[in-house]
């Protein structure tokens, strides 16, 4: 069967977009061609800075005739009916049309129309035009003379040329001829710039593929990125030193070169005092190069790895010292921010108040950095106030989680302060990507303690799925303070994600608590932390009342009351402020409602991940409650029960009995408030009565002790009493008082495992 190849080649394309553009156009061009009716047997797409190449197997030479039978009027029917009939089969007389009989509709007209196929480079030179014309890049140009014009085309960089042919393998393949905004398809190609500029004529991908890299051009992308970490490798090996690997660079810098040629360069060792991480981030995000260290392990290197475009006659050498010199003025940059971030600030004298706020000590760089933060009044959100602000409400919080995570409340309260003291560092102003572990390192440099150092780098975590959960319980405490800090505030201001929609990355916020309560098995709920940090937000504090308003609050966590309990305290203690006591009970507490239902199906989406079925989690989800930890254990319980041949028949059981009492409830029929054991009258009623306190009295004693395999257990031992029940006795008696009874006997079991378990939203 024939293939097809095709390249459209231009000026540099973005390495950002290359690989995704790739893709577009194999999508947009086999979907086109299968549309129309071919068949192909695989496609594979490849990329360089200057070209974007589809190689498509086995398409069928052309598409398949089709013969379509219409049914129409019938040969009595109106004039006009039989005149929209022909339009509509594209005859132009009624001879045309066959006439059928049906013997119980007498006689109507039927259009035979017959649509023979089409050569696959016909309809693959219709379809090239549209696709080109409208490729969708993230941006794209129009160039030249032909600009001018409305609707000319329009590409990411000038578009250069097209080549496109067709053939089986066996034979010559020919051009398939088409022509957009005067660039004509072709057999033509290019290769390097520089080393191979002149015309290549190609039949075939293979042909293709081969003469492109005798012209310095590796066409597959996989190619090159493992030529660059080899050449790498072996490169930093042979002066003793090991390549610091960097997979986000290493595809970014194979997007940049045709022709990849490793070098190493080197730049001062003095440079070598600045982090390891700020020196690294330099030289990636200004040069492109990859960083080495020595093979013994410690910091890095003064050496460097770049990748050039070509084989430079002197072997590279101007090319590595023009990079040098580029790396040297960057790396005395980050020097001086590096020791600039150390100094004193100028204007020491105008933060004294914020010094004495956040109990900072101005002899130290990073206090100092603190205090102009909040001093400069830098906004965190229009309606949640500054930064300031807000490590202020980060800082209470945690020092109200931290004997909840058993650390230590002084020095969460100092991490916390500090957390957010980096953002004013030149460092960071330059690399914002450092914030945190610049925090760590300025932290280490004026004496901090491990556990504060540590939590300054790390509170950010987790920022995502696979990224590590933090495990010292400073960490924890300033982490989830930070992260309920920020889904409470924007709950309150009524910010919350849309759809697909979420700039302040609140889905993520929420999957961070998650984590880090359940891999650090914080068996605690989250709920009273929520309510009152959003009362926090919606009430302020005055400085008159900040004190008593902040020994409420925490009085309300440390009792795990929730939000209107809180305002009921607040409440009583008759604060002085009447606008701020207003505040309080205008406080909505559905905002708290609403978050919590947020977190739990951000839970849910966690569990799924990991391969928990949605119904249990949705059948241990008790309403108000949001223990993570305890609602995984009972998860965890539930599934333990179900695989066993007693869960089976259990939930079998408990749901016959809440059907049947949906049912008479739904009908009306009377059903007692309590079991009356004077009614029971058959011993399998009396068995199941008592079977029920007794899995009552057990299930509720397991939950108090937290141990939820104890509470499933207790439920499984009705199983026998339930099938007894339902198979020896009517329900439904003649007696009204007897069928009451049993009904209450039904709504008691179901009583009994929702205290464990809603078996009702269990599928199956």
């Amino acid at each position: 069967m024939p293939d097809l190849l095709l390249e459209l080649r231009s000026e540099e394309i973005p390495a950002r977009m290359q690989r995704k553009a790739a893709g577009d156009l194999r999508k947009l061009v086999t979907d086109a061609l299968v549309d129309a009716g071919l068949t192909y047997e695989g496609a594979q797409e490849y990329w360089t800075p200057r070209r974007l190449t589809l190689d498509i197997r086995g398409l069928t030479a052309k598409s398949a005739d089709l013969k379509e039978e219409r049914k129409g009027p019938r040969t009595d029917a109106p004039e006009k009916a039989i005149e929209g009939f022909l339009r509509g089969a594209g005859f132009t007389s009624i001879d045309q049309a066959k006439i059928v009989a049906d013997p119980k509709k007498g006689e109507f007209y039927v259009a035979v129309i017959e649509k023979p196929g089409r050569a696959a480079e016909a309809i693959i030179a219709d379809v090239m035009p549209g696709i080109i014309r409208d490729f969708p890049w993230p941006k794209s140009m129009r160039w030249g003379k032909a600009s001018a014009k409305p609707g000319s085309l329009r590409w990411v960089r000038p578009l250069q040329s097209i080549l496109c042919t067709f053939g089986p393998e066996t034979e010559e393949p020919f051009v398939v001829d088409f022509e957009i905004d005067g660039i004509r398809a072709g057999n033509v190609t290019y290769g390097h710039r520089f080393h191979a500029p002149d015309a290549i004529t190609v039949r075939r991908f293979d042909d293709y593929a081969d003469k492109l890299m005798k012209a310095h051009v590796v066409l597959d992308p996989a190619r090159r990125k493992e030529i660059i970490a080899t050449d790498a490798k072996n490169l930093a090996f042979a002066s003793g030193l090991e390549l610091v690997e960097d997979e986000a660079l290493l595809e970014e810098v194979s997007g940049l070169v045709e022709w990849p040629v490793v070098l190493m360069g080197s730049f001062d060792e003095a440079f070598l005092s600045i982090p390891p991480e700020v020196i690294r981030l330099t030289i990636k995000a200004n040069q492109k190069c990859f960083v080495i260290r020595p093979q013994t392990g410690g910091g890095l290197s003064n050496r460097f790895i770049l990748v050039a475009n070509i084989e430079a006659s002197d072997g590279g050498k101007e090319i590595i010292h023009g990079n040098g010199k580029v790396v040297r003025a960057r790396l005395s940059d980050a020097l001086y921010f590096w020791q600039s971030d150390q100094g004193d600030l100028p204007d020491l004298d105008t933060l004294t108040a914020s010094a004495e706020k956040f109990g900072l000590d101005l002899k130290k760089p990073l206090d100092q950095r603190m205090a102009k933060l909040d001093h400069l009044g830098v906004t965190f959100h229009a309606k949640l106030g500054t930064q300031g602000e807000r490590v202020e409400r980060i800082r209470r919080l945690a020092r109200e989680l931290a004997p909840i995570v058993g650390a230590d409340p002084d020095l969460a309260d100092r991490a916390a302060v500090l957390a957010k003291a980096d953002l004013t560092t030149d460092a960071v102003g330059e690399f914002p990507e450092l914030q945190g572990l610049m925090g760590r390192r300025y932290a280490e440099l004026q004496g901090e303690s491990l556990a504060v150092a540590a939590a300054i780098e790390d509170h950010y975590k987790p920022l995502g799925p696979t990224d590590t959960v933090p495990r010292e319980p400073v960490t924890i405490a300033v982490a989830l303070a930070d992260k309920i800090d920020l889904l409470t505030g924007f709950w309150a201001i009524d910010e919350k994600p849309t759809g697909s929609k979420d700039p302040y990355a609140l889905r993520r916020a929420a999957l961070g608590v998650i984590r880090l309560v359940l891999e650090n098995e914080l068996n605690f709920s989250i709920d009273p932390l929520n309510d009152v940090q959003v009362l926090r937000h919606q009430i302020g504090k005055t400085a008159t009342a900040e004190q008593q308003l902040d020994a409420i609050l925490s009085a309300a966590v440390a009792g795990g009351l929730h939000g209107d309990q809180a305002r009921s305290l607040i409440a009583q203690a008759k604060p002085e402020e009447p606008e701020w006591l207003s505040r309080v009970e205008d406080h909505d507490p559905s905002v708290s409602d609403d978050l919590r239902s947020f977190i739990q199906d951000r839970l849910k989406v966690y569990l799924r991940d990991q391969g928990v079925r949605h119904d249990f989690v949705d059948a241990v989800m008790l309403s108000g409650s949001c223990n993570l930890f305890a609602i995984v254990q009972r998860v965890q319980a539930l599934g333990q029960l179900l695989d066993t041949e007693e869960g089976k028949n259990l939930l079998a059981g408990t749901k016959r009995a809440a059907n049947i009492l949906a049912a008479e409830e739904k009908k009306g029929t009377a059903i007692a408030d309590e079991v009356d054991p004077a009614l029971l009258r058959t011993e399998e009623e009396k068995h199941l009565f008592n079977a029920v306190i007794q899995t009552e009295n057990e299930a509720v004693q397991a939950i108090q002790n937290e141990d939820y395999s104890a509470a499933m257990r207790a439920l499984a031992a009705l199983r026998e009493p339930i099938d007894s029940f339902f198979e020896h006795v009517l329900v439904n008696d003649e007696d009204d008082s007897v069928r009451a009874n049993r009904l209450a006997l039904l709504a008691r079991i179901r009583s009994a495992t929702a205290q464990v378990a809603d078996f009702s939203r269990i599928v199956g």
